[in-house]
């Protein structure tokens, strides 16, 4: 038989009275002989027990994948932006939680877009979803300062037309080519909003001939007509300081106008090289690679816009464009005035 005797004892003592109890030869009228097979100690077999399962649930029971601090707070933040993000109107356009209320409004093209310009703390965008552009956005457009910032595809493109075509833009912020908005980073989305340029500039580019351009709120009648002016006259155009370096690619060509002068400007919209106008298609070839547009004070033929789509340049800003039969999808043309 087996005999399992509980001891409270220390290992000294435990020892001790397993020792004793071989000692024994008599149970009763009866003959016996005790062994003793083993002595375990309770607690290192239910930390075994305990290390063992701890592996096991570990292994067997943890969804795939490690759990980051860092990952929890983001999927937390996600959640609490989704549900700041409104529907406007009949249409239902996704919206930041400030558009109704704030002054000035950015358009994007989806839901996806609003949502990563809430990350990057900007609330007052609304998404089209498509050149269907909804009725509500248009309403807005013609009571706020509107600037237009699609990503830089065809699809924005052609967003873009189609917004020209209906709603009262002010400004249009180019993404970099070939760059969603969903997933620019909060440096590219303050560059890009940053360096948006006045929609007259880009108008000639989407419509070819004068009396395609949609006319401007200000010279259509009735009410609307005249409360268009009102609130651009309450939107001062911002002067530049004398003797301040350029901000924007209007300050360059201010800079280049009746001095003959041409600049290759960077994405930062810094000076990359500055060369006389006439030494344009000789600079283009050896220019440097950071060079990615180009500012000059002399009319842009196809020759040279040829050359700078072969070079990789993302847009030219010139007084006129003559000639131009081909315009190359990866060069925006920018028409300067004044």
């Amino acid at each position: 038989g087996e005999i399992l005797i509980s001891s409270s004892l220390d290992r000294a003592e435990t020892a001790i009275l397993a020792a004793s109890l071989e000692t024994i030869d008599r149970v009763g009228p009866c003959v016996a002989k005790v062994v003793v097979e083993s002595v375990e100690d309770i607690r290192v077999s239910k930390r075994k027990k305990i290390v063992d399962r701890a592996k096991e649930i570990l292994i067997e029971r943890f969804d795939d994948g490690t759990i980051d601090s860092d990952e929890l707070l983001d999927d937390v933040r996600q959640s609490l932006r989704v549900e700041k993000i409104a529907t406007l109107g009949e249409d239902k356009a996704p919206a930041g939680p400030n558009v109704l209320d704030s002054d000035a409004i950015i358009i994007v093209e989806g839901r996806a877009d609003v949502i990563n310009l809430l990350r990057y703390g900007i609330k007052n965008a609304v998404a089209v979803e498509g050149t269907n552009i909804p009725r509500t956005v248009i309403e807005l457009c013609e009571k706020k300062t509107t600037t237009a910032f699609f990503d830089g595809d065809r699809g924005g493109e052609l967003i873009l037309r189609e917004l020209l075509q209906v709603a009262d833009i002010d400004y249009v912020a180019f993404s970099p080519r070939g760059k969603s908005v969903e997933d620019m980073t909060r440096k590219e989305v303050v560059k890009t909003l940053r360096n948006k340029v006045p929609v007259e500039y880009v108008r000639d580019q989407y419509f070819e001939d004068a009396a395609e351009l949609p006319e401007l709120r200000g010279q259509k009648g009735g009410s609307e007509g005249d409360d268009a002016p009102a609130r651009r006259s309450r939107q001062p155009a911002r002067r530049r300081e004398p003797g301040s370096a350029p901000q924007n690619i209007r300050d360059h060509y201010d800079d280049v106008k009746g001095n003959n002068l041409a600049r290759f400007l960077n994405d930062d919209l810094a000076v990359v090289r500055e060369i006389p106008a006439d030494e344009v298609e000789k600079a283009i070839e050896t220019i440097e690679s950071t060079a990615t547009g180009l500012v000059l004070d002399r009319p842009v033929d196809q020759k040279l816009l040829d050359r700078m789509a072969q070079k990789g340049l993302a847009y030219v800003a010139a007084r006129n464009y003559p000639g131009i039969v081909k315009r190359p999808l990866s060069v925006r043309l920018l028409k300067m005035s004044g």
